[in-house]
Order: structure tokens, then C-alpha cells, then sequence
């Protein structure tokens, strides 16, 4: 199989478009990361101020006891919101550079097999059990993969909703611990 000049090109060109299409993907996580960041560190300052302010307004030891434990709660959820949204950002990234790399992965098994199926066609006679041997190896790989791709799929699945198990759970515990403060008083 000989590649024309202009297919070499085709080729390049688009492999170029990827790159740059990926790379800004890239770019446009690292910006969204930046932003969260940003108005996270923002609303943490304006939040410390505030309170600062209460605690110096505090009158005695059960007053600072209740404001300490208003504080925890409202914490735990801006935690939790954090994290639930840089995994949306990473998640979001990851799933874009997944799904271009199956595109590309499926282009090039449409492409191994065409090249299998005009090398049979010009196969010698009596080697038509070769190549059946041989595409039955390549199908079996493709289900292989086909298989570890659904694994893969599914383990991310279950990681996500692990983890929206556990930032629920961290949020009820919180809660919890905020209500057993207050009675404690």
C-alpha cells in the first residue's frame, strides 16, 4: 500500500487539527480550574472576614461555642461543592480527550481492516484458511478491546457515584457534628 504525497498531507493536517483541538480543550480545563480557584480563594477571604467580625463580636464562651459550630457545617458543603466541581472540570477534560481517542481508534481499526481485506483479495490461492486465521485474530483483539473500553466505562461509573456516595455522606456527618455541638451546650 503507497501513500500518494497528498494523502501524507491529508494526514498531517489532520493530525495537526487534533492536536490543536486537544491542546485547547487542554487550555479551556487549566482556565476553568484557574476561575474555580480564584472565586474559591475569594469567597474563602470574604468568608474569613465575616468571621473574624463575628468572633470579635462574640460576648462569652457559649456564644463563641455556637458560632464555631454555625461555621462547620456551611464549611463541609463549600468543601464538598469544590471538590464535586473540580471533578466535574477533570471529568469533563478526561471524557473529551477519551472520546477523541476512541474516534481515532476506530478510524484506524476501519483503516487495518480494509488493508487486511484488499491484502486478502490479493492473496495467492490456497490461503484463504491463512486469512481467515488472521481475521478472526484481529476480530478477537477488537472484541478485547471492545470489552476493556465497557471495563474502563464502568469503572469510571462506579467511581463517580462512590464519590457522589461519600461527599453525601461527608455532608450528613457534618451536619451530625454541627447538631451535636449546638446540644452540647
Amino acid at each position: 500500500m503507497n501513500l500518494t504525497p497528498e494523502q501524507v498531507i491529508a494526514a498531517n493536517k489532520a493530525n495537526l487539527e487534533t492536536l490543536m483541538g486537544l491542546t485547547n480543550k487542554a487550555f479551556a480545563g487549566v482556565e476553568q480550574l484557574i476561575e474555580l480557584n480564584i472565586a474559591t480563594a475569594k469567597a474563602a477571604l470574604s468568608d474569613t472576614q465575616q468571621q473574624t467580625q463575628a468572633m470579635l463580636s462574640v460576648k462569652d464562651a457559649q456564644e463563641l461555642l455556637a458560632l464555631q459550630a454555625s461555621l462547620f457545617q456551611p464549611l463541609a458543603e463549600k468543601v464538598v461543592a469544590y471538590n464535586r466541581e473540580l471533578y466535574e472540570i477533570a471529568s469533563g477534560t478526561g471524557s473529551h480527550f477519551t472520546a477523541n481517542a476512541e474516534g481515532h481508534l476506530a478510524e484506524a481499526q476501519k483503516a487495518f481492516n480494509a488493508m487486511v481485506d484488499n491484502a486478502a483479495k490479493n492473496a495467492p490461492a490456497g490461503s484463504d484458511a491463512a486469512v481467515a486465521a488472521f481475521k478472526t485474530a484481529i476480530n478477537a483483539g477488537n472484541n478485547a478491546l471492545e470489552s476493556v473500553q465497557k471495563a474502563v466505562k464502568q469503572a469510571s461509573d462506579v467511581a463517580h457515584a462512590n464519590l457522589k456516595t461519600l461527599t453525601d455522606s461527608a455532608l450528613q456527618q457534618a451536619g451530625s457534628a454541627a447538631k451535636k455541638s449546638t446540644r452540647k451546650r
